[in-house]
């Protein structure tokens, strides 16, 4: 079965751009819930849970692959793009860039990190509803900002999402209200670079 998987910092280090309440909710309640139902599902399911005992990063990104349509995608989607998300953050830093082989890797796609930030954002800005703006590796190592709406994940087209924000409200709003270009203004502040460049 899958679990929880630890932040890798405290719920207050992110503060202010994400405050410890924001993360309580979303992090213990939100994604607790999408691990929870995931779990029920594959517990009812055979042709996924047979023979496994222990659930990995890697087994939950085959699941969203392979997983039809549906509530066990949803789930498994879900429980993966919030881990994903809380990966990629460290405490705030001003002035914070990616380091110097991946910043030329987004200005080659961009003339600049201030024009891919200024894209980024104006993207996540129009994205209707629920879902999240990524930067994604193509199959043929390019970078592109795509949107996807409630569960999507990228990982379903072959691509490979390396920064996350989730325009989800849950995400920001006890923090920003219904400020959601603020949330992306700050959002850069928390951006673990050196830990996306792994990706």
């Amino acid at each position: 079965m899958f679990t929880l998987p630890p932040l890798p910092y405290e719920l207050n280090a992110l503060a202010p751009v994400c405050s410890a309440e924001t993360l309580e909710y979303h992090y213990h309640k939100h994604h607790q819930a999408y691990i929870d139902k995931l779990n029920a599902l594959l517990a009812s399911d055979t042709t996924h849970s047979e023979g496994t005992s222990q659930w990995t990063l890697e087994s939950l990104k085959e699941l969203v692959k392979t997983a039809p349509a549906g509530a066990l995608f949803n789930n498994a989607a879900q429980a993966l793009n919030h881990q994903l998300f809380w990966q990629q953050f460290q405490a705030p830093k001003e002035q914070n860039k990616p380091e110097w082989a991946l910043e030329q890797a987004i200005i080659q796609q961009r003339e600049s990190f201030e024009a891919f930030q200024a894209a980024f954002e104006t993207s996540a800005l129009n994205n209707f509803g629920s879902g999240r703006t990524r930067l994604v590796k193509t199959p043929s190592g390019t970078l592109e900002i795509v949107n996807t709406s409630n569960a999507g994940n990228p990982l379903t087209d072959g691509k490979i999402p390396l920064l996350t924000v989730d325009v989800w409200e849950h995400a920001y709003y006890i923090d920003y209200r219904n400020r959601r270009a603020d949330y992306l203004k700050n959002f850069w502040k928390i951006i673990h670079w050196e830990y996306i460049a792994t990706l």
